[in-house]
């Protein structure tokens, strides 16, 4: 499977597709060469040094919403769920997928719930898929699913009984953190009721669609300040992701959310940014509450 060769209408139309869609994903991240076991040990390798990394495993939430508001036909599409971070925690404001930081005890000791069953999050063809993999794989792929499961019933009470894990995506790392990203592809089955805790500001629900119209791209122009200096650089430009909300605001997806999204798109369609030279640019200064929260 090579993609659904974005710029075909017929292409963009399997997002109005529930079950075809959903069996897209799994069919094309089942296969998918992941390096997780490799990053994971790297990390390990680094505890007890100067240059300690972290491992955070991360839920890219997919929705099917009967009869979007936004769809001309009146038909259902696929959206991302993303939370808008609160001020009390670092990178307050940006837009990113549920899930955080590892609790390795915690993790460990909930991992069987999934790999057994007893919470279906991993089943079906995805879970055929993850049993072809090497068993370093799929440790790390469990321990991560697992800890990302949990850290979004934390964050937003998504319910562990209402998320079917498709596929996972390459890993990313951050620029500013010493961290690494391990993302997961899950679909909420029913409904959510969404309860955000004090690390959310509220849930941010994008069309798929949405990504293929160039309109809705700017450039991010990033200057750091303060005690930023983790990075060999301090200030950066790079494509952004507008989200125009109906009262006139807005929302900016950037950084290590918006990569994951452009790589899944890319994975599922073929997908090609569009030329953002000509395009608005939106400008942010990020000072050290940037790295730990306001309150």
């Amino acid at each position: 499977m090579s993609g659904f060769f974005y710029g075909d209408l017929m292409d963009t139309e399997i997002l109005k597709q529930k079950e075809h869609f959903r069996q897209a994903v799994i069919d094309r991240l089942g296969p998918l060469p992941i390096d997780f076991a490799e990053k994971l040990d790297f990390i390990h390798s680094t505890r007890h040094t100067s240059e300690r990394y972290s491992a955070a495993g991360v839920l890219l939430l997919l929705f099917f919403r009967e009869s979007a508001a936004s769809s001309r036909t009146g038909q259902g599409e696929y959206c991302f769920h993303l939370i808008k971070r609160s001020a009390r925690v670092s990178q307050p404001g940006d837009l990113s997928c549920p899930g955080g930081m590892l609790a390795p005890r915690l993790d460990v000791f909930l991992q069987p719930l999934i790999s057994r069953g007893v919470i279906r999050v991993l089943r079906g063809d995805a879970k055929r898929y993850v049993r072809r993999r090497q068993p370093a794989e799929v440790n790390a792929l469990m321990l991560f699913l697992t800890g990302a499961v949990r850290e979004a019933w934390e964050e937003i009470r998504l319910s562990p009984f209402n998320v079917q894990f498709l596929g996972p995506l390459p890993c990313h790392s951050l620029v500013l953190f010493r961290r690494t990203i391990f993302p997961l592809v899950g679909l909420v089955e029913k409904t959510p009721r969404y309860r955000p805790n004090h690390e959310v500001e509220r849930i941010v629900e994008i069309p798929l669609l949405a990504f293929f119209q160039p309109d809705n791209y700017a450039r991010m122009q990033i200057q750091a300040v303060d005690d930023i200096h983790r990075a060999e650089q301090a200030s950066w430009e790079f494509p952004c992701f507008v989200q125009r909300e109906g009262d006139g605001g807005q929302d900016v997806l950037w950084g290590a959310t918006f990569h994951i999204i452009v790589r899944f798109l890319e994975l599922l369609f073929d997908f090609e940014l569009p030329d953002t030279s000509s395009h608005p640019v939106i400008t942010r200064t990020l000072g050290q509450s940037y790295m730990t929260g306001t309150k």
